[in-house]
């Protein structure tokens, strides 16, 4: 999913509910990510994340336990990461 927004859209939203992590596109189109917080508020946002901004259309939503590597990615904030 690109050129609609999505990683700017999920940065402010993570933001306004206080989470850390980050989020990147894909080669393939994909776009993923990584949210830090208590579970309520996680939650809250992969709700939002199912449905994403008025351009975009999200197919599927992968859950996962993050890896060390993804961990530490992040700057302590909410960041949007170069293309993997």
């Amino acid at each position: 999913m690109q050129g609609v927004g999505y990683r700017a859209w999920l940065q402010r939203e993570a933001r306004k509910r206080g989470l850390k992590g980050w989020v990147r596109n894909r080669r393939d189109g994909r776009v993923e990510g990584l949210l830090c917080g208590p579970r309520a508020d996680i939650e809250g946002m992969l709700l939002l994340i199912r449905r994403g901004p008025p351009a975009a259309s999200v197919d599927h939503v992968c859950r996962r336990p993050a890896t060390e590597e993804e961990l530490a990615l992040g700057n302590g904030g909410f960041s949007v990461l170069r293309d993997a």
